[in-house]
């Protein structure tokens, strides 16, 4: 959780416009900081900026394959925790990083915004930060004003406060690590964004609880879905069943511990020995690391409940939920028909 709480805190701001440099858009670098003189406009920036992330539990890291002193906007932005008096000089050159990385056609150019908040909360830990954001789209906004006893419309264009199109904010903590980094990007699913979290920032996430939560609620999920069915007799419904246990399982405990895990949601000795076997080919296909033990984060569970689906599909003329007791489900096969069927007990229909 990040947490600003004052407009002092908005240290230094300055403002760059990045064009799009394979269109020959230019690159217009502001000579000097901006002096804010009114108070609105800096709450509302402060806002526009801050807003995105107040709910954003996922961090990432600055990394270079050889050197993290390589990657450049980490190496920026150390100078500015280093000094704060290099803070319009490595604005500029993080300008210049991003002009050169904007060269997909479609990205298109915009507002960069770089400032040096004083103090946040992240986590519960006061840091500096520095916030690097860029607006791409405008907007076109009415203006109803009163003119000689009538009322008159104009419109104006510019940047939707509520929305912001590109955020990313690096906290001083964790410098060794690459620090810790919050992103934001509205439009990541589009190939061309692709350039704001790989190519300019050259993040990966933190191997913390948020990211070894989320690991572990696919990797068995996907035990639980496509591997056990493959070596025991398993039909869906007890799938659902062992991914029921599992979300209990996140959602009551504080700490996950794999043996625990396999105990209580597993049981049987033979699923347990193919859990074991398949987290180990987990970790070697997708070369991530799944400690035995971890802190579990709650905001990484909750994000991660639509893999616990409860939802059985029988065709395209059923789906059924199952929430509560394995024992009022019963599957069978009428050999007159030659289908399957559920028998489903209850006590009464609401």
């Amino acid at each position: 959780m990040i947490h600003v709480s004052d407009i002092k805190d908005l240290e230094r701001l300055t403002i760059h416009k990045v064009g799009n440099a394979t269109n020959e858009d230019p690159l217009v670098l502001s000579q000097q900081p901006l002096e804010l003189k009114d108070e609105t406009i800096g709450t509302l920036l402060l806002s526009y900026f801050i807003q995105p992330f107040t709910n954003n539990a996922e961090y990432f890291r600055f990394y270079h394959e050889a050197d993290i002193q390589l990657n450049e906007v980490y190496k920026y932005c150390s100078l500015i925790f280093d000094d704060a008096e290099n803070f319009q000089e490595q604005s500029v050159n993080i300008a210049k990083h991003l002009y050169k990385h904007s060269t997909h056609p479609k990205i298109k150019g915009g507002e960069l915004y770089i400032v040096h908040f004083s103090k946040c909360q992240v986590d519960g830990e006061e840091v500096e930060a520095i916030g690097i954001f860029k607006s791409e789209n405008r907007d076109t906004y009415l203006k109803v004003f009163l003119s000689n006893d009538n009322y008159e419309v104009n419109y104006d264009d510019g940047i939707n406060i509520n929305k912001l199109d590109k955020g990313c904010l690096v906290f001083n903590a964790g410098r060794e690590e690459g620090y810790k980094v919050s992103i934001v990007d509205s439009i990541s699913k589009q190939n061309e964004a692709v350039y704001w979290k790989d190519a300019f920032l050259q993040v990966q996430r933190r191997e913390d609880s948020y990211h070894q939560t989320e690991t572990m609620v696919n990797l068995c999920q996907q035990f639980i879905q496509k591997k056990l069915p493959e070596e025991f007799e398993m039909n869906r419904v007890d799938q659902i069943e062992l991914l029921k246990k599992s979300a209990t399982y996140f959602k009551e405990k504080e700490q996950f511990q794999v043996e625990e895990f396999a105990e209580e949601v597993l049981g049987h000795p033979d699923a347990v020995d193919a859990f074991r076997n398949y987290r180990e080919h987990f970790r070697d296909e997708y070369r991530l690391d799944v400690p035995d033990e971890f802190d579990i984060s709650s905001p990484a569970v909750k994000k991660q409940q639509r893999v616990f689906k409860s939802i059985l599909k029988l065709d395209r003329n059923f789906h059924v939920y199952i929430h509560g007791n394995r024992e009022m489900i019963e599957r069978g096969y009428d050999d007159e028909r030659g289908m399957h069927y559920y028998k489903l007990y209850f006590e009464e229909e609401k």
